[in-house]
């Protein structure tokens, strides 16, 4: 048996293995798109929160997370007043029953707290497109003038209370603030009410950024 014979059966083999291994293993190119459409796969299962049209600054971010905030301590001070508890303010209790004041009281810190987060919008991506989920209206572009007239109205009353509260509690022009038992009870007052008053100017801001944002758009 000469060289070659003993050599050809090899040779066969290993062309063999080759090409079984050359079938067994998965084309690249239909791997890599069996992996990008995996990885689409979670990706979309999962859910990326859509982003804004143009990017959003930071600050602006910040001051959206932090206007709830601003207004929880307000909204606690005065749960208790609902209840007949004045806080310290030597002022008559309220003449109407608890079944009147409490629901008014919870009422009333609820609207605010849900309007703080309606402020999120001027950051959002919801603030300019509605989400598909709102009836009738769900997917449709938000206006962006109704949006910016919204948000400075509403800055602009917030404003005028930052002011009156400044008056009151300085004493300025006339203006005099309700008497407090001592001076803990001022301060606690003076503070929480101080920093819900913050939301005018914060508010006005972050609607200026959005105005400068979708107008960029165009």
């Amino acid at each position: 048996m000469t060289n070659a014979e003993l050599l050809r059966p090899t040779a066969t083999a290993t062309a063999t293995a080759s090409a079984t291994a050359t079938a067994t293993a998965p084309a690249p190119a239909a791997a890599t798109s069996t992996g990008t459409a995996a990885g689409a796969g979670p990706t979309a299962a999962a859910g990326i929160r859509p982003a804004t049209a143009r990017p959003v600054p930071r600050w602006a971010l910040g001051v959206a997370r932090a206007i709830p905030l601003l207004a929880l301590p307000v909204c606690l001070w005065r749960l208790p007043i609902g209840f007949g508890f004045l806080m310290g303010m030597e002022m008559p209790k309220a003449a109407q029953p608890l079944w009147v004041t409490v629901p008014y009281v919870l009422a009333l810190s609820l609207l605010s707290e849900a309007f703080a987060l309606l402020c999120s919008g001027l950051v959002l991506p919801w603030g300019e497109v509605l989400p598909a989920r709102v009836p009738f209206l769900g997917g449709r572009r938000v206006p962006p003038l109704a949006a910016v007239t919204a948000g400075a109205v509403a800055g602009a009353g917030f404003t005028l209370l930052a002011v009156d509260w400044v008056l009151t509690t300085f004493g300025l022009a006339g203006f005099a603030e309700v008497g407090f038992a001592n001076g803990w009870w001022r301060a606690l007052a003076t503070v929480t009410s101080g920093l819900f008053v913050l939301w005018g100017p914060l508010i006005l801001a972050l609607t200026c950024a959005y105005h400068r944002r979708r107008r960029a758009e165009r």
